[in-house]
This record gives structure tokens, sequence and C-alpha cells, in this order.
């Protein structure tokens, strides 16, 4: 397919060099939901060389409405996002190198999948994964682009070191409390025009267009026809413990032990193992038959039912307990199940 990027290179800013450069780019895309899916489907699309998804959830019919890269097939299937992504993906174009990481991104997690990365794009909807991108990307000088979607709302920008505040001068004025999908709603057009802010500072960058970027905080309502640009460039913090004098970027250090977590407007507990306990897919196939209830295993997961909240343990010993938000019960539970 000689002439496959034949319109984008006629765009000038982009041309044959800025082609050859996105050809050779590596993007990270952290959360492969909404803006995941439309950011991956655009770079992909758009001939960037490689992409890796990182995203801990799998399909379920809610995200059908707005989540473009997935199939009734793949809710039906409780398909990984990650996996369902790539097998479109790769439909979509065949010779983009994708990998895919099923798993909750920590320190050690981000530290590996941005090795020889040109970009970082914030496709989640908690500030403690936006932390860990800030920090990752001050850390290796490259950005990452800030993109949040809710009811009829987005907001977007390229956080790039050296030129503005990060993301943690910022938290002072941030909501405590963050609105999500879960509990405000989003229509699919809040989504889409995010992304493609998002894929527009991103193609900015990887074809050498530094110069375009956008340098104000955008925040737009579609619903309500309105738009706001607010700069930010003041807000930076001497001593920001990610770009201040003198850096130690504290999102990237993991805690030692199991970690429990409360996912964001899900009405989940996450429990995420100490690094030194392994557990299997047959460890929860185990705790099933010893409790005997019903469950079912695929390749990437056990599911069952017990003490009436659905369970979902991964391959990696990463387990989801659903329709619970106590973290204390989340606990009890994950040692009764394991000991």
């Amino acid at each position: 397919m000689k002439n496959r990027y034949s319109r984008q290179m006629l765009f000038k800013p982009i041309g044959q060099v800025g082609q050859d450069k996105l050809s050779a780019a590596h993007v990270v895309v952290i959360g492969c939901g909404a803006l995941g899916s439309a950011i991956s489907e655009t770079l992909v699309r758009a001939g960037v060389g490689k992409l890796t998804l990182a995203d801990r959830d799998y399909v379920e019919p809610t995200n059908l409405q707005r989540q473009q890269l997935f199939t009734e097939q793949d809710a039906q299937d409780a398909m990984p996002k990650v996996v369902a992504a790539e097998r479109r993906l790769k439909a979509i174009r065949s010779d983009v190198d994708i990998v895919t990481v099923l798993d909750h991104v920590d320190g050690p997690l981000m530290e590996e999948m941005t090795k020889d990365a040109h970009l970082i794009m914030d496709a989640t909807d908690n500030f403690e994964t936006r932390l860990l991108m800030n920090d990752m990307a001050w850390k290796k000088g490259i950005p990452w682009i800030y993109g949040a979607c809710v009811g009829s709302s987005g907001t977007v920008f390229p956080f790039v070191p050296g030129t503005s505040a990060c993301f943690r001068c910022l938290l002072p004025v941030l909501p405590s409390v963050n609105e999500t999908c879960d509990t405000a709603g989003i229509i699919a057009p809040a989504v889409q025009i995010t992304a493609a802010h998002q894929s527009a500072e991103a193609l900015k960058w990887l074809t050498g267009n530094e110069a375009a970027m956008r340098k104000k905080v955008l925040h737009f309502d579609v619903w309500n026809n309105t738009q706001v640009e607010a700069g930010i460039s003041r807000m930076r913090n001497e001593r920001c413990e990610t770009c201040g004098e003198e850096p130690v970027y504290p999102a990237l250090t993991r805690m030692e032990g199991t970690g429990y977590a409360v996912l964001c407007g899900r009405d989940t507990v996450q429990i995420t193992p100490d690094v030194g306990r392994t557990l299997t897919l047959a460890d929860g196939e185990a705790v099933a038959q010893r409790l005997a209830v019903p469950y079912k295993v695929t390749p990437f997961f056990v599911e069952f039912t017990a003490s009436g909240y659905r369970c979902i343990l991964f391959g990696n010993g990463r387990l989801l307990i659903h329709g619970l938000k106590d973290m204390k019960i989340g606990r009890k539970l994950y040692h009764q199940f394991f000991g």
C-alpha cells in the first residue's frame, strides 16, 4: 500500500520527513477504553510504528456505546481490552508493532514500558495513574498528553518537560474528587473531540512540530457549546517533587506488600499481590472448586462468584471483586480465598 499515507503527507507540516518520523515512533497509551480506543486507532492509521497498550480491564456491554475498537462478541467473551484492541488494530494495519500489557500500571511497569518511548498518552480516569505518567515523563524528558472527558465535556493539555508546570504542580487547584463516566455518564462526541485534540498534539510532537503544540489547557463542553483556555505556566512550583530543583519522582516508587484499591466509579476492589507472591489461574480454579461455586476459565482469567461478589482473577495474580467498595471487606475476602 505505497500510497497509504499520501493524503497525510500532502499536509505540509508533516510531509515525507514527518511521515518517516511517525514510522520510527513508539507511543505508550495508558488505558484502552474510550479515549485509548480512539487515540490508538488514530495513531495506527497515521502510521506510528510501535504502540504499547496498557489496560487492566476487560470489555463489558456498557463500553460499546463509546469504545470504538470493541464488538458485542468482545463483551460476551469478556475479552481483555488490550487483546481485543490489538486484534482490531492489526486488522486495520497489519505492519504495526503492538505490545499489550494486561496489568495494573505501577512505577516499575511504567519504567519498563517507556524504555524507548517518544510519547505517553493519557487515556486513564484517575489522578494516581496520571501522577505516574507525569513523573515518568519528567524523568525521561518526554511529553505526556493529558486528556479527560465526562458528560459532554473534555479537557486536554500536552505536558512537555521544561516548558510548563507539571501535573503535580496543579494538584492544589484540581478537584479532590473526580467525576467519572460511571458516576456522571458520557456521550461519545465528548470522547471523540477529546481524543482528536490529544491525537493532534501527538502528531505535532512526533513529526517535529513542537512549536505548534498547545500552550494552554483546553476545556470544552460540546453540549453547551462552550470552550475556554487557561495558561498554567505561572503555577510551576520550584519545590515540586517532579519538576522542581530537586526532583525525586515519588509516584514511581512501588509500595511493598499487597495493594488494595477501589477502582474509580466501578464499585470494585482491586487487589494486587505482593511481588514475592505468585497466584495463578489454577489457584483461582482451585478456590472456586473448594467453595463449590460456578466458575469460568478463559486464557486470561478465572471468574467465580463467592459471598455474593463476582470475582475475576487474572493470570498475574491480580484480583477484582465486583460489587464492593469497602477495602476492609475486600482484604478479608482475599485472605479467605487465598490465605
